[in-house]
């Protein structure tokens, strides 16, 4: 399992707003294929972008962007969190 959770903050809301991306936390060693791949396979939706940091924590955070312009707003819908 590479995603661990999705990273919620103001911040990452306006970027869900304004451009259609989510933020993941993922495994350290993850690459992005293999996230792209699990996000693909576990909501069923076309990733356009990914980029990936670590944050101050140590943590590996994932920004993804996806083709359509609702898939990400949807996710969030079904894990619960919007």
């Amino acid at each position: 399992m590479t995603l661990k959770h999705p990273f919620v903050t103001e911040k990452a809301t306006m970027m869900l707003e304004g451009e259609n991306k989510l933020q993941f936390i993922v495994q350290r060693n993850a690459t992005k294929s293999e996230i792209k791949r699990e996000l693909e396979s576990a909501f069923e939706q076309d990733v356009a972008e990914i980029r990936t940091m670590m944050t101050m924590k140590g943590e590996k955070k994932a920004i993804v962007k996806f083709s359509d312009e609702k898939a990400a707003e949807e996710i969030l819908s079904r894990l619960g969190i919007m």
